[in-house]
């Protein structure tokens, strides 16, 4: 059967699977004969959260396992899940398996119209259990979305082996994110650094300053995204210290939701003690976006005392988790503080924690994207979005790699991550 030629994903993408007419869709010529037709749905929000469920099924499986942790969403042509898996551990089923034995009954013989959702290339070998590639192929599945290529010399070469049988195949959804969660199980392969790197970079052609940072950090810790609010000219705040609200209704209502998909919240004590923010993840109506236990967790970074009144004592999250109150750090150690949340089981941190804050993290090196929500209007003054970053003349410079634009009414938010300066061509 014809091989389809591997995607690379990105926001604007599209990924096909079959069941559904697509009004003007071309006609594929290797697939001519096929009596099904095409549904296309768009890499956006759909698959993005399908990839951030299957990286939530993935952290399930035993951390320091000699496989890999990863998960597995099946997704319906209308964009639902209709299974999900996940591994638990060496000699149990992998994550594609595991959601193939949960496929409801109404969907068995219809396999041809579901997207494989994977934190991790499908293997490819024979071990105490067989390929994934395989399993997924001999099933059916018409297409296969992955975050993160496999680095291993024998389990590699899944994504060649579906093509080969004629399944769609797209990779790099979300790559970051899942290299951030299999970092531990990354640093103990046998393979080089430079020789994982090489692997991961295989589907896109191109360098991935991201896996780069992986490899040259050895400790633990969480991805990192990093989100401020700022005026077209840079400003985060006007003259007085007055921040409330530079962006819309729509802007933070993003917020929100990604804050919903962080375990942790992290903010300085400038802001608490300016703003008393409530660092809680809310619906439009005010309730909690998600129950307190999926709440992320409150973390001050600074020595100054977190104040009685501070509304953090009210946050959900303390109950859940059973704490009697924010957790809090110095900010004197940035690594240590970050191997420290990875050791609680933070996988993701979500750090709002203003200019001071912002620039701390980034200067070290120790961000994976950054959320940058831009109000058209201006400011002037002293108040900047972003202090010293320790950069003395352009050599220094941190550029970013866009990864996604959005319109939220009138701002503008850009998710980028930062690239690594070692890779820097001294381009313009």
């Amino acid at each position: 059967m014809h091989a389809i030629p591997a995607a690379r994903l990105g926001d604007d993408v599209r990924v096909r699977m079959r069941g559904t007419q697509v009004p003007n869709a071309p006609a594929n010529p290797a697939r001519s004969s096929d009596a099904m037709n095409e549904v296309t749905v768009q890499a956006g929000e759909t698959l993005r959260a399908a990839m951030r469920r299957a990286l939530t099924l993935a952290e399930r499986g035993p951390a320091n396992d000699p496989n890999p942790q990863v998960g597995c969403v099946l997704l319906g042509p209308d964009g639902h899940i209709v299974a999900e898996g996940w591994h638990r551990g060496a000699g149990t089923p992998h994550a594609e398996v595991d959601a193939l034995s949960q496929l409801p009954a109404a969907w068995r013989g219809r396999e041809r119209e579901l997207v494989a959702v994977v934190t991790l290339e499908p293997c490819n070998h024979t071990g105490r259990t067989g390929p994934c590639a395989v399993a997924l192929a001999e099933a059916g599945i018409g297409t296969v979305v992955y975050a993160a290529s496999d680095p291993g010399d024998a389990s590699s070469g899944g994504a060649d082996t579906l093509r080969e049988a004629g399944v769609t195949v797209a990779s790099g959804l979300l790559e970051d994110e899942a290299l951030a969660l299999l970092r531990p199980w990354l640093d103990r392969q046998s393979s080089s650094a430079h020789d994982v790197v090489e692997c991961i970079r295989r589907d896109s052609g191109t360098a991935y300053s991201p896996a780069h940072s992986v490899f040259t950090r050895s400790r633990p810790r969480p991805h990192v995204t990093v989100k401020w609010a700022q005026t077209l000219d840079g400003r985060a705040a006007a003259a007085d210290g007055s921040s409330q609200w530079i962006t819309g209704v729509d802007a933070r209502g993003d917020v929100h939701r990604r804050r919903a998909e962080a375990d942790a919240i992290l903010v300085g004590t400038g802001t608490l003690l300016t703003d008393n923010p409530a660092l809680t993840a809310r619906s439009e109506t005010g309730g909690l976006l998600v129950p307190p236990a999926e709440q992320p967790i409150p973390v001050v970074l600074g020595r100054r005392e977190i104040p009685a009144s501070a509304n953090l004592y009210q946050h959900p999250a303390l109950v859940a988790h059973g704490l009697d109150a924010p957790l809090q750090f110095a900010g004197d150690d940035l690594v240590a503080h970050l191997e420290a949340l990875h050791d609680r089981g933070v996988r993701r941190l979500f750090v709002e924690g203003g200019p001071t804050v912002a620039s701390s993290f980034i200067a070290a090196d120790l961000v994976d994207e950054v959320l940058i929500y831009i109000a058209p209007a201006l400011l002037g003054g002293p108040r900047l979005a972003l202090g010293d970053l320790g950069i003395d003349s352009m050599p220094g410079i941190k550029r970013l790699r866009i990864i996604h634009f959005a319109q939220l009414g009138a701002d503008l938010l850009v998710k980028a991550a930062i690239e690594d300066h070692h890779q820097n061509d001294g381009g313009h």
